[in-house]
């Protein structure tokens, strides 16, 4: 197989992969992914081809993943830096790859992340904002359920850290009922029991 063909293989075996995972993933798929890679696979095969330039398949994977998932990459980067107390930083980061076209799944991955850091850093009023507006649109199908249950759990501890109990509930609950087998699931269930023993422990604080 010459290297032309190669490459023309490797990227539609590229949009089929990752394609297939955000399926999996409830995400949807990427019209931008695929029309993406599509033309960055026409132009290095069509260069290929007509210049005898080899282009070795491994680097090409790896020039296509850099490209596509550029916003992954910086939202991870900004979520490094937020967890370090860096939240100008990572807010930076997160408004550059907001200008780097984003599709729509990568636009909520990044104000999920965004609002997370504000719940890091107690902006609260500006977190639930920021859930509220990605909550909006995952009835879309664009939000996969790692993306909304972590958006759901982290308005809920916005919640409670503003001392709005029934809305952290209401929040707590919804991780549960979208992805049950979760981590968030899990510090979910958690929250949830916690203030359960505490509803039940103040009576008899009361007495006391």
């Amino acid at each position: 197989m010459n290297i032309s063909a190669m490459l023309l293989l490797i990227g539609c075996a590229y949009v089929v992969l990752v394609n297939g995972l955000s399926w999996l993933r409830r995400e949807g798929l990427s019209l931008r992914l695929t029309l993406e890679t599509v033309m960055i696979t026409g132009l290095v095969s069509g260069l290929a081809a007509l210049t005898g330039f080899n282009v070795h398949p491994v680097l090409f994977l790896l020039f296509l993943y850099l490209i596509t998932m550029r916003v992954r990459l910086l939202v991870d980067a900004g979520t490094v830096l937020a967890r370090s107390g860096r939240l100008a930083q990572a807010e930076r980061l997160y408004q550059f790859a907001l200008r780097l076209w984003p599709d729509e799944t990568g636009k909520l991955v990044v104000l999920v992340n965004q609002g997370t850091a504000l719940v890091q850093h107690e902006r609260l009023d500006e977190a639930i904002a920021t859930f509220h507006s990605v909550l909006e649109k995952s009835s879309q199908g664009y939000l996969g359920v790692k993306y909304e249950s972590a958006a759901h759990y982290n308005l809920g501890v916005a919640y409670l850290r503003k001392n709005m109990e029934a809305q952290a509930t209401v929040e707590f609950n919804a991780v549960l009922d979208t992805w049950p087998a979760s981590e968030y699931a899990r510090r979910a269930a958690s929250a949830l029991e916690q203030r359960r023993r505490k509803n039940m422990s103040a009576p008899g604080q009361e007495k006391q």
